[in-house]
């Protein structure tokens, strides 16, 4: 009931309140308006340059892998070889 009463009377000031000072609220609202206009131009701007920036990351996922199978076998060889050299290694300094 508080909330009710209350909203009523802020209603009715503000309503006197834009009545009485009516070319001040005009000439307050033809600065906000413009401003308001800026920034949310930017925003738009910001926000669509994002989304334009995740659609060229989304495009430069589908690359395709350099290295061909023939490659990686040879890349799994040279790995083995390597692991049995170290064990090698590591058996020598143990002696």
């Amino acid at each position: 009931m508080k909330t009710l009463i209350g909203g009523a009377a802020g209603a009715v000031l503000g309503l006197i309140g834009m009545s009485i000072w009516w070319k001040p609220f005009l000439q307050l609202l033809a600065g906000a308006i413009p401003v308001m206009l800026l920034l949310g131009g930017g925003l738009a701007l910001y926000l669509g340059f994002d989304e334009l920036k995740d659609t060229w990351k989304k495009d430069d996922t589908t690359v395709e892998t350099p290295i061909k199978t023939d490659e990686t076998e040879k890349y799994k060889d040279e790995v083995k070889e390597l692991k049995e050299e170290i064990e090698a290694l590591k058996a020598e300094k143990a002696q």
